[in-house]
């Protein structure tokens, strides 16, 4: 019997999309968000289609509520074997006007909610020999010309390059476990998501789901660039 998938942020779009793949191979999916119809939506659709499921909700800003959850996934379920971290927040807008609360509110939900469920599934991912997916954006990369269009997402840019460099370290520090850790890093918007409507998306959350299942299969690429019909190696 394959470990239970825990899918922290999960949504219509990419995290879905995941949770498809992964519940048809067999894997029972544990999905978590903090919108309880949200929940309830995904749990009825993909029940639908025979995937083994259960619902956790949470705010997964919050350390203790990261931490109570991975615990009841684990009483619920049995031993996780893949975390995949979608989390996000919608704060947009200039660092210039940005407010100190919505700078900690992003960064506690891309990197120390991040980090807290990591270490609250560790133990079982080194049993398992397991898996932790990330899903980031391009703004997290250097450049000027990154930079001139992250500019009115500053908030947003900012924590999603520190979740990348968090992603990386994550990466070597988690060999010597035999933990995997992949990412995928999102070069435009995508179909199914809040952002993706407000942008004309023209990426497809399946195509992001199956680089995800072919990174975790294969265990050899830890970061990849997809968009735009693109899929770029990056380390």
């Amino acid at each position: 019997m394959k470990h239970p998938i825990v899918i922290c942020g999960y949504g219509p779009g990419i995290s879905h999309a995941v949770a498809q793949l992964f519940g048809w191979a067999g894997h029972p999916v544990a999905i978590i968000a903090r919108n309880a119809h949200r929940l309830a939506d995904g749990v009825a659709a993909l029940e639908a289609e025979g995937i083994k499921v259960q619902a956790f909700m949470a705010d997964l800003s919050n350390v203790k509520e990261v931490q109570r959850t991975i615990a009841d996934v684990r009483a619920a379920m049995g031993s996780i074997g893949i975390l995949h971290w979608n989390a996000y927040t919608n704060i947009e807008g200039s660092l210039l006007l940005a407010s100190p609360n919505d700078l900690s509110n992003s960064l506690s939900v891309r990197i120390i909610g991040y980090i807290t469920a990591v270490q609250e599934c560790l133990a079982d991912l080194e049993e398992n020999q397991g898996a932790v997916l990330a899903t980031s954006g391009a703004m997290a990369f250097y450049g000027a010309e990154i930079d001139a269009f992250a500019k009115d997402f500053g908030i947003l840019a900012i924590s999603v390059a520190a979740q990348h460099k968090a992603t990386g370290i994550l990466t070597e520090t988690l060999k010597p476990h035999g933990i995997y850790v992949g990412e995928v890093i999102v070069n435009g918007f995508v179909k199914s998501t809040e952002s993706g409507n407000e942008h004309h998306a023209t990426l497809e959350p399946n195509d992001i789901a199956n680089q995800f299942w072919k990174m975790n299969a294969m265990r050899k690429t830890h970061s990849i660039v997809f968009g735009e019909n693109l899929a770029a190696q990056r380390r």
